[in-house]
Parts: C-alpha cells; structure tokens; sequence
C-alpha cells in the first residue's frame, strides 16, 4: 500500500528549496521535523477540498476499513462535532427537529457540539447507576427510549473509558427499525476492525462512526478517522471542515497516511499479541485483582477489593517507570497496542503481581443519577458565568462542563442544578472549583 502523503513531504524537504510559505520555522530544525511540516503548497493537496496526495491517502484508509474514511488532525473531537452536525442535516432533510439519544457517558466534546449546534439531547441512563464513565444499554433499553420518544439519532460511546463495549448490533438494528441514526463515538477503538471477526462500529451496523487513530494505532496524536456510510459521504468533508482549522497539520496528516500499510498487517500483530495481554490478565486475577471491561486492549482494574485506589496503585507503577493512562479512586486503566514488547508486559505484570494485597475499601462511589435540568447546555454554556468554589456552588447551576481529560465525561451536565448529591461528586472525585451562570 502507498503512502501518498508521506512520499511527497519526503521529497520536497529533501530538496534545496528555498521556503517563502509558511510555516514560518522554513524547514530550519529547532525540533528535528520542521523539514516535513508544510502546507498547501502545490502537489500538498488540501484536506478540506481533497483531490490528489490526501484523496489517494483517505482511499486507502477506506478500503482497509471498509467504508467512506476521512482524516481528522483534531482528534476525535472534530469528527463528535461533524457526527452531531451530519444527524441534524439528515434530520432537517426529513423535516423533524434533531434530538440526541445519547449514553450518559459521552465525552464532553458531544455536550460543547450539541450546544453549538442547538440539538435537543435527551440523556440515557444506566440501569444501575454505576460509574460515570460507563452507560450500560441493552438493545431493549433503547427500543423503549426510540418508541416513546423518537429521537433522531442515538449516540453511544463504545469502547467506554473503561473497556466496556455496547451491544452495537443489537441496538444497530432497533435503531434502523424504528428510522433513526446510530452514531458511535469508537474513539478508544479504531484497532477493533482488525480483530477476526471485525468488531467494529462500521461493521456492526453504526451510521457514523469516529476513531482516535492516536489512541490505539502508531499515529501522532490529534490524528483521527470519521467514518460514515455511502449516505453522508458527500457531506462528510464539509462537515469537519465547519468544525477544523483551516490549517491542517501535515505532520498528522503524514502519520494518518503512514499508519495505512502498518493496519493492512496489524491483524497479524493482533493475533499474536492479545494471547500475551490475556496471559497478564489471568495472572492478576489469580493473584486477585478484579478486572472490569471487554476490549481486548485494555486492562482496567477495579483497585478496591485489593485494598488500593486507583491513584495508589497509579503511584506504585510510577516507581516502576509504568505511566497509566488513568486512575481515580474506583478505577486504574492501562492501555496497550501491539508497540508494547514482550519485556514491557512481563515488567507491568512483575510490578503489579508484586504488590501485596489488602482488607479490601469499602467505600463506594456516590450513585451515578440524573441532574435537574434548569437550562439547556446550550443556553448555560452561552451564559455570563463565573467561577467559584464548590463549597460556594451548592444550587447554583452549572455552565461549563467541570472536568478535566482524561476521562472528560461531566460528572454534572451543563444547565443542571449543582444540588446536594452533584456536591458530593465533586468531592469525591477532586474537583474543586466550578463555572456556574450569573
């Protein structure tokens, strides 16, 4: 497989030419990679109006993952954005008002979008009032929110920051039964099309779909893939443009083009890593850690049962030159990709198995319910606001989306009252500062 891109950055930094374009470093080092970093100059094509180098380059990403694939040089949070911008055309294509079903769950990138594009959003719930990261929908649980309410489209985020994975097929298919959109925020799995069989959003029956190449894949940070079926193939482009800066980097876009021959061979790589990385999860759970979550890339432990927070547990690994990618007092998260070595495996399971149990922490998260709703996030966000304490919040209502990212799921939605148990959230999870309207 060719790589577009990359080949024409390579040749034009390896020539004398003299830069009177931008950017403004001309190719001269300070970081080692200014020689590659261009712009749209002639031959470089143009991301938003594709027609040559990056046109080749997204052709090869959509025959490998099987559907109309375009890039993203800002992450995953451009293509939420452009999802949430294409469900409102198809929606105003058919006359009706656009209202979002969406898992509790989603990033706060989906709450900032549906307010700037005036969505409706109709939260759903899970069942158990479990974590804030997690949103557990069974196929059934959505038929009864698409009967009563008849939302256009159902928004799910799929694998959850926790590993969790949706019945994607299964609520696929009500979904299309009862003529809605599912979208899928696949951001922590772009890696799961090549798995045999594919478990891809796309490949289970998802209308539009965004990966976080970066996340999972050998690619720079900030690159990232929308995905769409044949319908909004037309109005993919111009929908990430509304959202993207007019000034794609090239040093993404190269990444993006350079990881395509690395996927058409990362079913190989899978299939002879995820033995290794299902051999350190029985290793932990004989030792008895609790483990939660089903993508196969990810170890996510449940510390308290061992005796441990996860920010304990966090720290511990630090000692040990292991950085996670996550850790709060109910959850660590580890996240591998086929870069990781052999060695690298044997040090995290030795550095893990090598701490000793404990009486296991009894206390439990504050319950997961859902807010009193004031105003819409639209309107809170849009809002004189100010920020304070939160001992200072108490019936206040909250404007901008309190948390930070990692895990960037609101423990309160924007527009909610901040009432007693929003209070003990913040408390419980650090957080100790909030906007709230004037």
């Amino acid at each position: 497989m060719d790589t577009p891109i990359c080949d024409f950055v390579r040749d034009y930094g390896s020539k004398d030419n003299i830069r009177l374009h931008m950017p403004g470093h001309k190719g001269k080092n300070q970081l080692g990679i200014e020689s590659l970093d261009i712009t749209e100059i002639d031959g470089a094509d143009s991301l938003y109006e594709a027609s040559g180098i990056i046109q080749r380059s997204e052709e090869n990403a959509s025959r490998l993952f099987g559907c109309p694939t375009f890039y993203s040089t800002e992450g995953s949070s451009q293509c939420i954005r452009a999802m949430l911008y294409l469900a409102l055309l198809h929606a105003k294509e058919f006359g009706k008002r656009p209202v979002i079903a969406a898992g509790r769950n989603a990033h706060k990138t989906f709450l900032t979008g549906a307010a700037l594009l005036d969505l409706d959003v109709q939260w759903l719930y899970p069942e158990d009032g479990g974590s804030y990261l997690s949103c557990d929908l069974t196929a059934e649980a959505v038929e009864g929110v698409l009967k009563a309410e008849k939302p256009t489209a159902v928004y799910l985020t799929s694998p959850d920051y926790l590993g969790n994975v949706a019945d994607i097929a299964g609520i696929a298919e009500v979904c299309h039964r009862h003529g809605a959109l599912l979208l899928v925020d696949n951001a922590h799995g772009a890696y799961l099309k090549f798995l045999n069989p594919s478990r891809h959003p796309m490949d289970l029956g998802a209308d539009l779909c965004c990966d976080s190449a970066h996340k999972t894949l050998p690619v720079l940070t900030g690159g990232a893939y929308l995905h769409c079926t044949a319908e909004f193939r037309d109005w993919a482009k111009n929908a990430l443009a509304l959202f993207g800066s007019t000034s794609p980097s090239y040093l993404i876009l190269q990444s993006l083009d350079g990881a395509n021959p690395y996927l058409a061979s990362l079913a190989d790589k899978l299939k002879g890593f995820l033995p290794q990385v299902e051999a350190v999860r029985e290793k932990l759970t004989e030792k008895g850690y609790r483990l939660c979550g089903q993508e196969p890339l990810k170890i996510t432990i449940s510390p308290k049962p061992y005796g441990y927070t996860g920010q304990e547990l966090a720290q511990m690994l630090q000692k040990r030159h292991i950085v996670s990618e996550f850790a709060d007092p109910d959850f660590l998260v580890l996240m591998l990709t086929p870069e990781n070595t052999m060695s690298e495996l044997d040090t995290l399971a030795e550095a893990l198995l090598s701490i000793p149990g404990q009486a296991p922490i009894l206390e439990r998260p504050p319950r997961f319910r859902q807010g009193q709703r004031v105003r819409s996030p639209r309107e809170a966000m849009l809002s004189p606001m100010e920020t304070l304490p939160v001992a200072q919040c108490e019936g206040r209502v909250l404007a901008a989306a309190t948390v930070g990212c990692p895990p960037a799921v609101p423990i309160v939605v924007s527009g909610e009252r901040i009432d007693a148990h929003a209070m003990a959230c913040f408390r419980y999870y650090g957080i100790t500062h909030c906007s709230v309207m004037k």
